[in-house]
């Protein structure tokens, strides 16, 4: 029987188990965990190519740069530059407990990271209204002048100081596909589009240049389900279904959607939080409208279970 190929999106937060435990040392065992259950994937005959979150990352990246850049000798850390750190060092820590938990339960199988360019069109209506905040707070007057010095929007964040917000565009193209493309056929899981991808936009000579953005995971996630052509999209998140009306004495936990229900509940506006699952939603829509099969969201210790049908919530084109 052939093998079916499986995109899994990691959200970046479940890195994170306990927001008192943000070490490095604590996110790779954060990392370990959610590993063993991909390899439980794994065993079970699926092929599979990793997308992850990096918000909490790369949020702790810039930080350092900021508090870095005000000693003598040190600069600030471009935006793009951070996302490409947050790729190997989170692709680093998947990397290796995934393969570690594969060694150990006698399964040979590569696993490797690629540093992922993802191309946005410098034109996206995004760039004219950006809303993702970044980096750490700062006073009015400091805001001022990197609005004025380095030309970035800033906006005050409910009484709590002034930040930077850039766009969040949609994804057009992996760059870096082939690469994917020929690792998956030799049969390595690999790791890709983390945080949605290092955004860059065409250089006007056939190449890419950096820009200062944020590619939501799931967009990317699913663009890259796409382009693989993968049997199955799996959205790991930090929930095991999905609920309508949630929070409200007529909530209820989905097991299955359809594709024309999943767009409903979409367009009614009131089930799916825009910060959260609202883009979780989008993002499978986006893959079961353009050729995909099936998606399945849960949390990732029931990855296994979902997989069987005994959770999860399943999403499906009829």
């Amino acid at each position: 029987m052939a093998k079916k190929l499986a995109v899994v999106a990691i959200g970046g937060n479940s890195l994170i188990l306990d927001p008192k435990k943000v070490t490095v040392e604590d996110q790779y065992i954060a990392a370990a965990q959610t590993s063993k259950h991909i390899a439980d994937m794994i065993e079970a005959g699926w092929d599979v190519a990793i997308g992850h979150g990096n918000g909490p990352q790369v949020g702790f990246i810039l930080r350092r740069s900021e508090l870095a850049a005000k000693y003598e000798g040190m600069h600030e850390v471009p935006l793009d530059v951070c996302g490409a750190d947050s790729q190997g060092a989170i692709g680093y820590s998947i990397q290796q407990t995934l393969q570690n938990e594969l060694i150990r339960r006698g399964i040979k199988k590569p696993v490797a990271t690629i540093v992922t360019q993802v191309k946005v069109d410098k034109n996206d209506k995004a760039f004219q209204n950006p809303t993702k905040p970044i980096g750490g707070f700062m006073e009015e007057a400091e805001a001022n002048k990197r609005q004025t010095e380095l030309g970035w929007n800033m906006v005050e964040d409910a009484g709590r100081g002034w930040r930077r917000v850039v766009a969040s565009p949609i994804p057009q193209e992996v760059v870096e596909i082939e690469s994917v493309h020929t690792l998956i056929n030799a049969g390595t899981v690999v790791i890709t589009v983390g945080g949605g991808g290092i955004p860059v936009i065409d250089d006007g000579m056939g190449g890419c240049v950096g820009v200062a953005a944020v590619i939501d995971k799931d967009f990317a996630s699913s663009l890259l389900a796409r382009l693989i052509k993968a049997d199955l999209f799996v959205i790991s998140t930090a929930v095991e279904k999905v609920a309508i009306n949630y929070g409200k004495p007529n909530e209820k936990w989905l097991d299955k959607m359809t594709l024309a229900e999943a767009k409903a509940y979409l367009a009614e506006g009131i089930h799916f939080a825009k910060g959260s699952m609202a883009p979780k939603i989008e993002a499978i829509i986006m893959y079961l409208e353009n050729g995909g099969t099936e998606a399945l969201i849960t949390n990732p210790e029931n990855i296994g279970r979902a997989l069987k049908g005994e959770t999860g919530t399943r999403v499906v084109k009829e």
